[in-house]
């Protein structure tokens, strides 16, 4: 299985338009974060989890030529607004699969009405076949998935598991019995926004104490903010099976 990141920043993305914060400055490509979403390859199945405003950008740079469906986490914009963008995958492949939790797909519904209707669809309008999501596991190509139900401040939002590989993000509240379902990972994937706490993310510190109770083999930091600071930075700060994503950064499990 291999792991793209599309991208590794928070909402607004790094940098941030008009900022002139050091970070949002910086020259180092690590420092520029599109928003967040990621790439899950096995045998011949390509999966992308979320479809931010930065989509097509991020299919052109992974030269990604087929995608078998997208899972989304939750409704927020950074996280589905590029599902516009399916459009050169259905030319080429025809409907393309969706998996969401119900309310979710009314998110949806009603910011691409002109997707979802089923009734005099301009021409060049996408189709998709939607899947909804439960908190059990689902099929997506060959692999059973497992969600990981948790709380953005009080939203809903899933993590997934693919095997021994789990990707959160936006997570601030995760409960027992869905930890548990994070056992024996060989990579764990977590949002930590910055040090400060926030009321709807993980902050670094959170990040790690979670890390710490899930104990995979190695996990990696998303969802990341300027104000977290430099990557380089932080990097030199975490332990040492911590680390840093950032855009681009490939993974093999």
């Amino acid at each position: 299985m291999k792991i793209t990141f599309l991208g590794t920043g928070t909402s607004q993305g790094i940098p941030i338009i008009g900022s002139n914060h050091p970070v949002c400055l910086s020259n180092n490509s690590k420092d520029k974060r599109l928003r967040v979403s990621i790439l899950v390859e096995w045998d011949n199945y390509t999966f992308v989890v979320d479809c931010g405003p930065d989509f097509r950008q991020q299919m052109l740079r992974a030269n990604v030529t087929k995608i078998d469906g997208i899972i989304f986490t939750h409704e927020h914009a950074d996280h589905t607004m590029g599902l516009d963008d399916i459009r050169p995958f259905f030319f080429k492949q025809g409907d393309i699969p969706l998996y969401a939790h119900k309310r979710v797909f009314k998110s949806l519904e009603k910011r691409f009405d002109y997707i979802f209707t089923s009734e005099e669809k301009y021409p060049g309008v996408p189709t998709v076949i939607t899947h909804e999501i439960k908190n059990e596991p689902f099929t997506a190509g060959n692999l059973d998935v497992m969600p990981i139900d948790g709380l953005h401040h009080k939203l809903q939002v899933f993590g997934f598991r693919f095997k021994d590989f789990a990707y959160l993000t936006d997570m601030k509240t995760v409960r027992k019995e869905e930890v548990e379902k994070l056992e024996n990972l060989d990579v764990l994937v977590v949002n930590a926004l910055r040090e400060k706490p926030h009321i709807s993310h993980f902050n670094l510190e959170e990040a790690l104490k979670f890390i710490k109770r899930v104990n995979p083999k190695r996990a990696y930091l998303t969802h990341i903010s300027h104000h977290l600071g430099f990557h380089d930075d932080v990097q030199q700060k975490l332990p040492d099976n911590v680390f840093l994503a950032y855009d681009n950064l490939q993974i093999t499990i």
